[in-house]
C-alpha cells in the first residue's frame, strides 16, 4: 500500500508545484477562446482539410522518431519551411478573409461559449419536394439551372460573388430565378438549409478530363464546386433538359425524378446529427422508389390545385 501511495504522490507532485493565479486563469481563458475560434473558422474553410492532413503527418513524424527513421526525419526537417511557404500561398484567400474579418470586428469571441441565438433550420421534406419539382419542371421546358446545396463546409466566398436573396425555398421561386432573360438566371443558386442565400454566383470550373466534351460550363462548374467543397449540386441542362447530380467530384448524368428524390433524402440523413454518415448515392429497391415517386406526384397535384 505504501508503495502505491508513493507512486501516486510522485505523479501528483509536479501538479502540486503548479500555482495558478487570477491573471493566469484569465490568460488561459483568452487562449482557449482564440484556439476555439481558430478551429471554428478552419472548419468552415478548406483549411480544415489541411489541418487533418497536418495531424496525419505529425503522427507519421512521431512514428519516425520512435523507430529512428533517419532518412524520413531528414526529409521532414528539410521540407518544413517549403511546406509552410506552400500553405501560405495555397490558402492566401482564406488567410486574407480572416484578417479582414478581424479588422472589421466580425469575429465573436465570447458568444460560442455561452450559446448563440442563430440556428440553421434542418433540411426539410418540403425543401426536398420543392427542389425535385423545380428541377423536373425546368427540365421539361429545357431551362438551364445550377443549384448548390451547402454541406458542412460553408460557401460564404462563393456567395459573395452573387446577389444575396435570403428567401425560403419554393419551386416557384427557383423556376422564376432561372427563367430566361431574367436578371438572376445566369450563374448558380446557393442553398443553405431551407433557404436560398444567393443567386448568380460564380463557381470554379473543373479541369477534369473525365467530363464529356459535349457538356458545357454549367456542368463543369457543378463538378468544380463539388471538388473544392462538400456541397451537393443539381444541374439542369439547357440543351437536353436532362438532370445531373455532382458530388465528391463525380457527375451523375440523366438522373430520374425518383433518383433525385432518393439522393436528396440521403443528403438529409447525412446532414442530420443523429444519422450515421454515408457516402455515395442511395440505392433503393423498386418498391421504395415507386412509393417515393407516388408521394412526389401527390404533392405536385396538391400544389397545382392550390395554384388554381
Amino acid at each position: 500500500m505504501e508503495t502505491i501511495k508513493e507512486f501516486f504522490s510522485g505523479l501528483l507532485e509536479p501538479i502540486k508545484m503548479i500555482k495558478i493565479g487570477v491573471m493566469d486563469g484569465v490568460e488561459i481563458f483568452l487562449i482557449a477562446i482564440i484556439i476555439y475560434n481558430i478551429i471554428k473558422w478552419m472548419k468552415k474553410t478548406r483549411a480544415w482539410a489541411l489541418m487533418k492532413g497536418v495531424v496525419v503527418l505529425f503522427v507519421f513524424y512521431l512514428i519516425a522518431v520512435i523507430l529512428n527513421f533517419d532518412v524520413i526525419l531528414w526529409m521532414f526537417q528539410n521540407g518544413i519551411m517549403v511546406s509552410i511557404t506552400a500553405v501560405i500561398i495555397l490558402f492566401q484567400p482564406e488567410l486574407r478573409k480572416a484578417l479582414e474579418q478581424l479588422g472589421k470586428k466580425n469575429i465573436n469571441l465570447v458568444t460560442p461559449f455561452f450559446g448563440s441565438n442563430q440556428t440553421e433550420e434542418p433540411f426539410s421534406e418540403e425543401t426536398i419536394n420543392s427542389l425535385v419539382k423545380a428541377a423536373c419542371d425546368m427540365a421539361k421546358v429545357k431551362t438551364g439551372a445550377l443549384m448548390i446545396i451547402e454541406g458542412k463546409q460553408r460557401l460564404d466566398d462563393y456567395e459573395a460573388t452573387g446577389i444575396m436573396i435570403d428567401a425560403r425555398i419554393s419551386s416557384e421561386l427557383l423556376i422564376n430565378i432561372f427563367e430566361h432573360n431574367t436578371p438572376l438566371h445566369d450563374g448558380a443558386v446557393i442553398i443553405r438549409g431551407n433557404r436560398i442565400t444567393a443567386a448568380t454566383c460564380y463557381l470554379p470550373l473543373s479541369d477534369s478530363l473525365r467530363i464529356s466534351k459535349e457538356l458545357g460550363t454549367r456542368h463543369r462548374a457543378a463538378v468544380g464546386i463539388s471538388e473544392a467543397t462538400d456541397s451537393f449540386t443539381i444541374v439542369v441542362s439547357e440543351q437536353t433538359g436532362s438532370i445531373s447530380i455532382a458530388e465528391n467530384g463525380e457527375l451523375h448524368r440523366n438522373v430520374s425524378r425518383e433518383a433525385l428524390y432518393d439522393s436528396l433524402k440521403e443528403l438529409q440523413s447525412r446532414n442530420s446529427e443523429d444519422a450515421p454518415k454515408k457516402k455515395g448515392l442511395l440505392r433503393l429497391n423498386r418498391n421504395d422508389r415507386a412509393v417515393k415517386n407516388n408521394r412526389i406526384e401527390k404533392n405536385d397535384k396538391i400544389s397545382r390545385k392550390a395554384g388554381r
